[in-house]
């Protein structure tokens, strides 16, 4: 199954979507939560019915709706750097012992179409594609052998990272050069697991003005997404809707001879097998 969160004159509600038509699942059965957070915390008994409802009702144009982060204010925003060997080597760096782990605001997350604003505090905005998955059922100290029944599904993901702010900055300001507002898109679709295939073996590119600037496989990630769920969950509760960018592959702007930045006017495609193409303009604030 594939879910959106979209907008509405009564707020954000999901719908799932099928050959280019949406359904809105609550308005259909008002006992299915209206909300992603609220529907994933609901479990696969939800699921289930929205099947149903596919099944047996007409949806409506989804060119008529208004596309949202498909969780629009996550819980928690969780990113993973130098998981990938291809991009551990292109750095000259060598693969963690543990995964690295930092965050971003909430307020960073926005949907498929919109503008990644360039911050006039910033010269080098760089890009990273990267496969998100959304926690379903939280838990903490989660085995890896179960992780994966933590998580709902899977959308593509954009780690957009101010390289000056987090190399040149007093101490590496990680956290700030990766949270201004607008950069962590997310989407344009969240694909249920069973449908978004293996996760450890996913083509993932990323394209500037369709130029390809990434292209990899999820394959190379060093650590797993099960691997990822249990060692976080070993420090926090994880809870349903979070979401976990789990790295970028080779050929991001600063390792590249010249450096290649974002700039205005640009058009970012960040697209995944079986998860779709996520698509944002680049503006100047």
């Amino acid at each position: 199954m594939r879910l959106v969160t979209h907008d509405t004159p009564n707020g954000p509600r999901i719908g799932a979507i099928l050959a280019r038509a949406i359904w809105d699942l609550n308005h259909v059965d008002p006992s299915i939560p209206a909300t992603m957070i609220e529907f994933l915390e609901a479990g696969q008994p939800v699921i289930e019915r929205a099947r149903e409802i596919m099944g047996n009702t007409t949806g409506m144009p989804l060119s008529s709706i208004k596309l949202l982060a498909p969780v629009p204010r996550p819980r928690k925003v969780i990113c993973v750097g130098l998981n990938y060997a291809d991009h551990a080597r292109e750095t000259g760096k060598q693969p963690p012992p543990e995964p690295v782990i930092f965050s971003k605001f909430p307020t960073a997350v926005i949907a498929h179409g919109d503008p990644i604003v360039l911050p006039k505090a910033s010269q080098e905005v760089d890009y990273e594609a990267e496969l998100v998955a959304v926690v379903g059922q939280g838990g903490r100290h989660i085995p890896v052998k179960q992780a994966l029944e933590h998580v709902f599904g899977y959308c593509c993901g954009h780690d957009v990272s101010a390289r000056d702010w987090q190399i040149h900055k007093p101490g590496g300001q990680w956290l700030l050069g990766k949270t201004f507002d607008t950069f962590a898109p997310m989407g344009p679709e969240l694909v249920t697991a069973d449908e978004a295939g293996d996760p450890c073996n996913l083509s993932i590119q990323l394209r500037i003005n369709d130029k390809v600037m990434q292209k990899s496989s999820t394959s190379q990630l060093i650590f797993s997404v099960a691997e990822l769920v249990s060692y976080v969950s070993g420090v926090c509760t994880l809870e349903a809707g979070d979401v976990i960018y789990t790295g970028t592959p080779s050929g991001v702007g600063v390792a590249r001879t010249p450096k290649v930045f974002l700039k205005p006017g640009d058009l970012v495609e960040v697209e995944i097998e079986n998860l779709g193409v996520l698509r944002n303009p680049v503006v100047a604030e």
